[in-house]
């Protein structure tokens, strides 16, 4: 009886260091998957930048040839 009861406690300490190295995987693959979003956050905005600083580039070459129709042409016509 004894025997099996020595048996047992390493189990136990067995099981408790896997639940313990699970747990710390699932923090870390949480805060992958947050570092993740956080840089798709970034890429989109640094496009949308790059799309409206773009747009206000165009405008601001055509009112430096001195023309005076610069607005962009709005398609819904």
């Amino acid at each position: 009886m004894a025997e099996s009861q020595a048996m047992s406690e390493p189990d136990e300490a067995v099981k408790a260091a896997i639940e313990q190295h699970r747990s710390q995987d699932r923090r870390s693959q949480r805060a992958a998957l947050i570092g993740l979003a956080i840089c798709l956050l970034l890429v989109l905005g640094g496009l949308l930048l790059v799309h409206e600083l773009r747009k206000m580039s165009s405008i601001q070459d055509c009112v430096m040839q001195g023309r005076s129709n610069c607005a962009p042409a709005d398609g819904t016509q």
